[in-house]
């Protein structure tokens, strides 16, 4: 199972020689804050593909997403094990029908989250939080401002209007979380019940690590 922390810091290598000048990241970067500004809620496909560096093995999910503003983010995981991974403002639940146990966080503090996942729901500021340059391709790269073992860089792919397209975040021990997004709406009507969280009877209730 992946750890909680992958999907909640994900979003996330340096710049060769010749890159664009600043700039052009500073620009590109105002861009994507502004599309994600500009969405009330957004839905999309995603394939997850996570390398743990200590062991040299990836792990491959796909699923969907969804955000909606104010604080709201939910995660659907439908391979390689059915996992739903939801925030609403204070309340923090991940769900894991097949091993039928949850994990819940009723007082979570979503201002803890990097803004390499706030930006999502309109909140935070790439370029105050981070060191911006471009990468191969043109993506924007993310070094963050203060240390943060999280979040070692954050590469974004954007599309033409500002959307993230993919995201790469290497954390500090070395380990990846890449994610590619496809099918991508926003401002499509999500209703709030999206995101609350019914638990069934019986299931197992787990504190999340550190709680």
């Amino acid at each position: 199972m992946l750890s909680l922390a992958a999907p909640l810091a994900l979003l996330l290598a340096a710049a060769p020689a010749g890159a664009p000048a600043a700039a052009d990241a500073t620009a590109l970067a105002r861009k994507v804050q502004g599309f994600y500004e500009s969405t009330r809620d957004l839905r999309a496909r995603f394939v997850q593909t996570y390398t743990y560096a200590a062991l040299g093995r990836r792990q491959v999910s796909s699923g969907t997403l969804e955000v909606k503003k104010p604080g709201k983010m939910r995660w659907d995981y439908q391979s390689p094990a059915v996992k739903t991974i939801a925030v609403n403002g204070s309340r923090l639940v991940q769900w894991e029908p097949e091993a039928n146990q949850a994990f819940v966080d009723e007082k979570f503090d979503a201002t803890a989250m990097s803004a390499a996942v706030t930006f999502l729901i309109g909140k935070g500021s790439l370029e105050k939080e981070f060191h911006l340059s471009t990468g191969e391709g043109g993506a924007l790269v993310l070094r963050p401002r203060q240390a943060d073992a999280r979040v070692e860089t954050v590469t974004l792919t954007a599309g033409p209007d500002g959307e993230v397209t993919r995201t790469r975040v290497v954390d500090g021990q070395g380990n990846v979380n890449d994610i590619a997004f496809a099918e991508i709406r926003r401002n499509a009507g999500i209703p709030d019940a999206r995101f609350e969280i019914e638990l069934p009877a019986g299931v197992r209730r787990l504190a999340l690590p550190g709680k």
